[in-house]
């Protein structure tokens, strides 16, 4: 009997966590997008002028080796907005923890192919986490103002972050091109990064590399 008690105890805690769990995510998927509707664009011809692009990085290649959909229309987007004069620079910030994987420099490739000058390409080796590329693009690179460029939902929670570290930001959102079960499984994993976010905002987390500043400079001519 009195086994039975514990296991009806810790079923019920455990419920008890789950509903505090689900009600907690909930309550922050509604408050990012309640706060960051108004700054997200899906047109470029739309979006206003901001000297600094923040370019999100993403592996080029998706799970199976194929060249991935996500960093494709990334790049195609950060293009877009340099090439109408929404932006002057491009700030790729990616991860590049191991040898072998380059985000930053991928990214800068890429970007050059589709006719961004190289000199008009910030990179940002730093950029592990959504958070690290936030704050950076701040600290580091001067930026109280900022573009940003990835898909709706990772843009979301990147301006989420930029407001809760006093930067004026708006983003444009990628095409997301993907099926039912890709588009299921990056939803429930981006609910889960609002939460832990969330997290490091109410806890102060930092990057975990800062350093000395780097000046963009501004452009008197264009082209």
């Amino acid at each position: 009997m009195m086994k039975r008690k514990w296991l009806l105890r810790i079923l019920y805690a455990l419920l008890a966590l789950i509903a505090v769990f689900i009600v907690f995510t909930v309550a922050v998927n509604l408050n990012v997008e309640y706060r960051v509707k108004d700054r997200l664009y899906n047109n470029i011809s739309r979006v206003p002028y901001n000297r600094v692009g923040l370019l999100l990085g993403t592996s080029p290649l998706n799970r199976y080796g194929r060249p991935n959909s996500y960093f494709i229309n990334r790049i195609n987007t950060a293009s877009s907005l340099y090439h109408a004069g929404k932006i002057d620079y491009i700030i790729a910030s990616g991860d590049n923890h191991t040898r072998g994987y380059d985000e930053p420099t991928v990214m800068k490739d890429s970007l050059m192919a589709h006719g961004v000058p190289a000199d008009r390409i910030v990179l940002d080796f730093a950029g592990f986490r959504t958070l690290d590329s936030v704050v950076r693009a701040k600290e580091i690179f001067g930026c109280d103002t900022l573009t940003i460029i990835s898909q709706a939902d990772h843009c979301a929670r990147a301006l989420y972050l930029a407001e809760a570290n006093g930067m004026k930001a708006i983003a444009v959102a990628a095409p997301l091109r993907a099926g039912r079960r890709t588009r299921v499984r990056l939803t429930v994993r981006e609910w889960l990064a609002r939460d832990k976010m969330m997290l490091d905002v109410w806890f102060g987390k930092r990057p975990h590399f800062l350093g000395e500043r780097i000046e963009i400079p501004h452009v008197t001519e264009r082209f």
